[in-house]
């Protein structure tokens, strides 16, 4: 969840336009280079760099904490099965997020991006009902999530058109996927709750990490591939894609 805001600030800085970026930009690159993936590679990181602490002229505040409205896991069926919701997610970390391979094709508008994360930080206000390990485990309190060693592919494609005189870029698709490698996660602070309860809780959680966020991606998935393209298409209405892609 947490790579979201890194992605988002790339995508801004990607098609910033004007003079006054191109220094922070370091140079538009030449569709005719036959290293232009090195190029995209090294001018998206000092943008990131440059994006940690806001862009005004952008619309984009300062990268963290990033905030995610909800989420939600559904285990087992029934009446009993167990339901668990995670409101107002903050994360931080992602501003400590690169891009580590960039791949594109710039005769039909498609980029691949791959990102890396060493670490990040989540708190949310969780809430559940339902049967878990053979106990109503219905209540309220504080969730807590550490993530180690986040991987991230962002694919897009767009697609050219001409306006006064300028190309410009439709978003046409997007696409995304995560991975975390090592992930310890709980839950503190349960409301109707007790220490037994609240020590079993984390056990199952943090046994179960893996498979629990393999529950969330979906939803998360779409909610970001959502929020990331009402982005795109927002900017790429505004900024020339021939200010950033030049030849």
């Amino acid at each position: 969840m947490a790579y979201y805001q890194v992605l988002v600030l790339f995508f801004a800085a990607v098609i910033a336009s004007g003079t006054s970026n191109t220094h922070i930009f370091g140079g538009r690159c030449s569709r005719r280079d036959p290293n232009v993936d090195a190029c995209l590679l090294r001018s998206f990181n000092s943008f990131i760099e440059y994006m940690k602490g806001g862009a005004p002229e952008l619309g984009i505040e300062e990268s963290e904490p990033i905030v995610i409205d909800e989420l939600s896991i559904a285990l087992g069926g029934g009446p009993d099965g167990y339901r668990a919701s995670f409101k107002d997610i903050q994360a931080i970390g992602a501003s400590n997020m690169t891009i580590t391979n960039v791949r594109s094709d710039l005769e039909t508008h498609q980029f691949q991006l791959t990102l890396f994360g060493p670490h990040i930080s989540a708190r949310a206000r969780y809430r559940s009902s339902g049967v878990l390990l053979l106990v109503r485990a219905s209540g309220g309190g504080e969730y807590w999530g550490e993530y180690d060693g986040v991987k991230a592919k962002v694919y897009f494609r767009g697609e050219p058109y001409t306006r006064n005189g300028r190309t410009y870029l439709k978003l046409q698709q997007l696409k995304l996927d995560f991975s975390v490698k090592d992930i310890q996660m709980g839950v503190e602070n349960l409301q109707n709750s007790n220490a037994v309860l609240e020590a079993a809780l984390n056990l199952f959680i943090n046994t179960n990490a893996q498979e629990l966020l393999k529950e969330m991606k979906p939803e998360l998935k779409r909610d970001l591939a959502e929020k990331m393209s009402r982005f795109l298409d927002n900017v790429f209405q505004k900024i020339p894609y021939d200010d950033w892609i030049v030849d």
